[in-house]
């Protein structure tokens, strides 16, 4: 555990889910979750020290983009730091709610995947809702919402997602339940899902 992010904690303990980092254990089963072959651009809230975020830029394309909102000063100038000499990464000292906005100031339309280890458990029922119901109009179609979390008691709220798929992973301190989120994809005209429909809508051609 690194000396900032304890200092973090200490500073703000409701704010960071857990005093030590992600296990890379953890971090490799998120990363598993993801398809880095069509994936063009990603966000993580809170990515706290930044374990999981390096774990994705070292498995991105060299033309996709890895947005970190980070709403911690300390830890986004450290994120910055970090990935200086990455320009497809962009740290964004900004809330999670925030993230529409932020997206069509890039000219980015939507996002492939979302990936999140903030507490959700401690934020109150509405904000908690509205960020999902942001997190959901920010993912393209067929996209996914990943988090990972100590309860699983955002399945409950999480109601604009077409399917959910959880795990509970003891190879983390504390362990924690991995939650997949999917947004409907979109149907050609014969009805049948199109798997390229996500990726299209990001960019045009």
């Amino acid at each position: 555990m690194s000396v900032l992010f304890f200092k973090r904690f200490l500073k703000r303990p409701f704010q960071i889910a857990s005093i030590v980092p992600s296990s890379q254990a953890l971090v490799e089963r998120v990363a598993s979750k993801i398809d880095f072959k069509r994936a063009r651009v990603i966000a993580e809230y809170g990515p706290g020290e930044g374990v999981h975020s390096r774990a994705l830029a070292q498995r991105m394309r060299p033309d996709a983009e890895l947005l970190l909102f980070e709403l911690d000063p300390a830890f986004s100038r450290d994120l910055a730091r970090q990935f200086a000499g990455d320009r497809r990464v962009r740290v964004i000292n900004a809330n999670a709610m925030t993230i529409r906005s932020e997206l069509i100031q890039r000219g980015i339309v939507q996002c492939d995947y979302i990936i999140s280890g903030i507490p959700f458990s401690i934020l109150e029922k509405e904000k908690k809702r509205n960020l999902l119901q942001q997190t959901h109009e920010a993912l393209a179609p067929g996209g996914a919402f990943i988090i990972y979390q100590v309860t699983n008691e955002l399945r409950q709220h999480a109601t604009d997602f077409a399917s959910a798929a959880s795990e509970y992973f003891l190879q983390n301190i504390p362990p924690m339940f991995i939650t997949v989120f999917r947004k409907a994809a979109v149907a050609n005209g014969n009805g049948a899902v199109d798997s390229a429909a996500r990726l299209s809508s990001n960019y045009a051609q």
